[in-house]
Parts: structure tokens; C-alpha cells; sequence
């Protein structure tokens, strides 16, 4: 650093004055254009990575995932490509390229309100005619909104400092616990799309949180509630979740994977419980979404350290594989309905399942069949005038 510059370079005298020279010659982007090496290796004080660090976190295709706005596509990843390649160029680092895959993240959007004047005026601060706070009633499309008594008009935007209409995480968290957040946020839609915030829809995932409690601990005596034997009905739901839950993960589909924990909650909550054993593996899927909660949960089953350092469960093919299918049924190049058949059925079976069905023999009444074809796992198309 040029702090450490010697005081006859970093000093100049001028007319009896004492002048420092600038220190801080090199804008951010500089720093943060080769942070991820850095943090490789933190505290070598000779190289700014060292070799052999570097080859074994960076590998063949850099850093594996980085998440970034799309903004990033122009400015920041600009100048870490250009930082890395000089590098490359010059036998520090041993990747052509720093980032092996970027993933633009959408945007969480919120209401903000402009005054007569058309400045940005703070949504915590915005009630309606009725003196409730705007971000109780944000569903309301017939709503007049005012500010210290004065009219506001309302607009859509990217929730943050500028619209003045971030909510505050520490409130939310406070009222409702952390894991609702990350919860509710997962399950909001599509990572990298953008999507509207409603402080009213977090009671969705709080309300889940709460059934996950009751489906493991007695509220009357905060014991565990376990079941000695459970159904293969459940035991197939939990291994079709877990390979769900750890294939949508993967592929950053969190909304989707949260919906699996859902379903299998609903599940086992109709069944009458789980057992220790698939309490525990549910609680390891459920920990990388809501860790708090699963870290209690864990404790409770008996267990002195961290679930953070389980691996995650394992599922078996066969358990996941459905027993019976449901497929529609066309006439005519029309669904008239659907029928469920064991997953191994052959055409001629579908085809006699199909035939029987009520609703299938009212739309073919007096009509001739003039063809089946049944495609098995997929449709039966009935043609008949």
C-alpha cells in the first residue's frame, strides 16, 4: 500500500507548508475486482493467492456459482474479467476465466409514494383514508393514500433506499422469527425473477413453520411425538422429497423445493406422524431453508451437535418411482377426461381402463370408435364419429 511509502515520497513541503500526497489512488472496483482470490487465501502476506490454494479452490471453471443483478453483466464482472485475465496472462492464477457461472437474480419490488411535488415520500410513513398503513393494504385497488393529511400518489418499483420503501427484515423478524423470512422470500417465485412484496402473505410460511412444529413436538408437553411404525405411503412422499428437494436446490429453484417440504408436511400431518428416524431426514432437507427451526428440532431428537454438519439424506430410486399415473384422454383432439392405471400398464390395459371410465363412455355415446392410441405414461387419444 502506498501508505507504507517512505515520508520524503509521501510528503511535500510548499511555501512552508506540508502537503500528504493522496493515498487512495485506485477506485473500489479495483479491490473487489479479485476479492474472490483473496479470500482464498487471506492471510499470505507475500503473494496475493498463493499457487497451490488457488489451483485447488478455482480448479478448471473458477468460482462455480455467482449470483449478481444483471447490472453486474456490464460493470462489475467488466473489470473482474479484465483483473483476471491480466493475471492469467502474467501465471498467477491458472483459469482463463474467474467465474464459471453467473445467475442474474430478480428483483423484489414494493409501492412507493410521491407527493404533490412529485418527491419520494417513505411507504412506512403512507396511510389510507381509513388511517391504516399502506403496506397493510397494499391488495386494495380502490385506495386513496395520504401522507401527514396530504394526498400521495402510488407507483411500482424496485424495493431499496432510492423509493424509500424497503421493509425492514428486523421488524419481520422480530414479529415472526427469521426462518419466516428466508421462507417467505424463497417462496416468493423464481430466483431470477422479480416479484412483489406483501408483508400480509408472510403469515403463509409462519403458518408452515407451525405445522412442522406440531407434526414433531406435543404442544401440551413439549415432548417429542413420534410414531413407532409409519406407512409405505409416507415412506415413499419423504423419499420423493428429498431427491425433489435436493434436485431443485441444484438448480436454484427454491420456490419449487420449498412446495415439495409443503406437500410432504400435509402429508404426514394426514397420516399421523412421522417416526424418529423420517423426522430426522425431514429436518435435514428442511434445515438449509429454515436452519433455526431445524437446529431445535434436532436438538430435541437427542442429538449434541450441529446438523450442519450431516450429510444430506439419501433416497432410494425405487421408493420414488410412482405406482399409478394419472393421463388425459382425448376425443377428438379434446381432454373429455383423465384415468389413473398402475405406472406399468401396458397399452391394452390403459386402453380397457380407459374404455370403462364414466365420463369417457358418456362423450362416446353414439359414436363409433374408430381408433385407440394409447401412448403409455403420456395420453390416450380416442378417435371416434
Amino acid at each position: 500500500p502506498l501508505g507504507r511509502a517512505p515520508d520524503s515520497w509521501r510528503f511535500v513541503d510548499r511555501d512552508g507548508v506540508r502537503f500528504e500526497r493522496e493515498l487512495n489512488t485506485m477506485p473500489q472496483w479495483a479491490g473487489s475486482c479479485w476479492y474472490y482470490l483473496r479470500f482464498i487465501d487471506p492471510k499470505n502476506n507475500d503473494q496475493i493467492v498463493g499457487a497451490e490454494a488457488e489451483r485447488y479452490w478455482m480448479g478448471d471453471h473458477g468460482v462455480d456459482l455467482y449470483v449478481g443483478g444483471v447490472e453486474h453483466a456490464v460493470l462489475h464482472l467488466l473489470y473482474a474479467r479484465f483483473w483476471h485475465k491480466v493475471l492469467y496472462d502474467l501465471g498467477h492464477v491458472c483459469t482463463p476465466e474467474p467465474f464459471g457461472r453467473l445467475f442474474n437474480q430478480g428483483y423484489i419490488q414494493s409501492y412507493a409514494y410521491r407527493d404533490a411535488r412529485g418527491m419520494i415520500v417513505a411507504a412506512q410513513d403512507v396511510v389510507d383514508e381509513n388511517g391504516t398503513p399502506a403496506v397493510e393494504v397494499q391488495d386494495r385497488t380502490d385506495a386513496k393514500f395520504f401522507q401527514d393529511g396530504e394526498p400521495v400518489k402510488r407507483e411500482y418499483g424496485k424495493m431499496g433506499k432510492s423509493l424509500k420503501n424497503a421493509v425492514s427484515p428486523d421488524e419481520i423478524c422480530e414479529q415472526y422469527g427469521c426462518d419466516t423470512l428466508r421462507l417467505y422470500e424463497m417462496y416468493m417465485g423464481p430466483l431470477e425473477a422479480s416479484k412483489p412484496w406483501s408483508t400480509r402473505d408472510i403469515i403463509g410460511p409462519h403458518r408452515f413453520l407451525q405445522r412442522v412444529w406440531r407434526l414433531a413436538i406435543d404442544e401440551q408437553t413439549a415432548a417429542l411425538k413420534l410414531r413407532d411404525e409409519s406407512g409405505d405411503g409416507v415412506e415413499r412422499q419423504l423419499h420423493r422429497t428429498i431427491e425433489r428437494v435436493g434436485r431443485d436446490m441444484d438448480r436454484l429453484a427454491y420456490n419449487t423445493a420449498i412446495a415439495a417440504m409443503i406437500e410432504f408436511v400435509n402429508a404426514a400431518t394426514t397420516a399421523g406422524g412421522l417416526t424418529r428416524d423420517q423426522l430426522e431426514r425431514f429436518v435435514l432437507v428442511l434445515s438449509p431453508a429454515a436452519p433455526h427451526i431445524a437446529e431445535e428440532l434436532w436438538s430435541k431428537l437427542g442429538h449434541e451437535s450441529s446438523l450442519a454438519h450431516e450429510p444430506w439424506p439419501t433416497y432410494d430410486q425405487s421408493m420414488i418411482a410412482e405406482d399409478q399415473v394419472e393421463l388425459p384422454v382425448q376425443i377428438g383432439g379434446k381432454v373429455r377426461g383423465k384415468v389413473t392405471v398402475p405406472a406399468d400398464a401396458d397399452a391394452a390395459q390403459i386402453e380397457q381402463v380407459a374404455l370403462a371410465d364414466g365420463k369417457i363412455k358418456a362423450a362416446l355415446a353414439g359414436k363409433t370408435i374408430r381408433k385407440v392410441v394409447v401412448v403409455p405414461g403420456k395420453i390416450v387419444n380416442i378417435v371416434a364419429n
